[in-house]
């Protein structure tokens, strides 16, 4: 699943990040990430509903029409099933939606909040003067959000909070306007830092830029 911000997208969230940092005083990263896996498995798992499927018509045309099976026939069904199978398993690589069906939804929010983890540390959000880091990153394969605030924003930024901010992002995530989904989620950062807010905005620490990335 294939998803790139265009210039007025980014020049339109840099913008929007700038105004948020200054206001609230938090260091904030936006990342658009492609996929956080590659789940080779569920290819597997299409190969086997498709097969399965196959083999069940089979079966139901046999009870409706009972007939001695040749060799020529019992082969013929086989390959119909390993071809129907084959043909599930490349849909499933080329079709992101059906694909996700046979994504399970807490292995998809782990494989996203891992790759979160992992992007966090390797961009250094927690080298901020008052670990006020904080990481917003939209999955999109898995349709996942995921926010991650360094330890100088944990009473700013309780479980409430990031839920409130998860569930403004997903509507128009799942809708598939991810800039709006970004944008969003920014404002209702804002919202429940703005009132914490301490002191002046000391200038941005970490790179800019909004992080766009395949994944694995």
């Amino acid at each position: 699943m294939k998803y790139d911000l265009d210039e007025r997208e980014r020049t339109d969230l840099d913008r929007r990040l700038a105004d948020v940092q200054k206001r609230t005083g938090v260091q904030v990263v936006l990342a658009v990430i492609e996929r956080s896996d590659s789940y080779p498995e569920l290819p597997w798992k299409a190969f086997a509903l498709g097969a399965s499927a196959a083999a069940l018509a089979v079966y139901a045309a046999d009870i409706m029409r009972p007939v001695w099976i040749s060799g020529s026939a019992a082969l013929f069904a086989a390959a119909a099933m390993l071809a129907t199978g084959a043909a599930a398993a490349l849909f499933c690589l080329f079709a992101p939606g059906f694909a996700r069906l046979f994504l399970d939804a807490h292995r998809a929010e782990g494989e996203a909040r891992q790759y979160a983890s992992s992007l966090f540390l390797s961009r250094e959000l927690f080298a901020t003067r008052g670990r006020t880091g904080v990481l917003l990153l939209v999955s999109l394969f898995e349709r996942q959000v995921i926010v991650l605030p360094d330890t100088g924003l944990a009473r700013r930024l309780d479980r409430e909070a990031l839920r409130g901010i998860i569930a403004r992002m997903a509507v128009p995530l799942k809708a598939g306007r991810v800039a709006r989904a970004l944008e969003d989620g920014l404002g209702r950062l804002e919202e429940v830092l703005a009132e914490t807010a301490a002191g002046e905005y000391g200038g941005n620490e970490l790179p800019d830029g909004i992080v766009e990335e395949k994944g694995p």
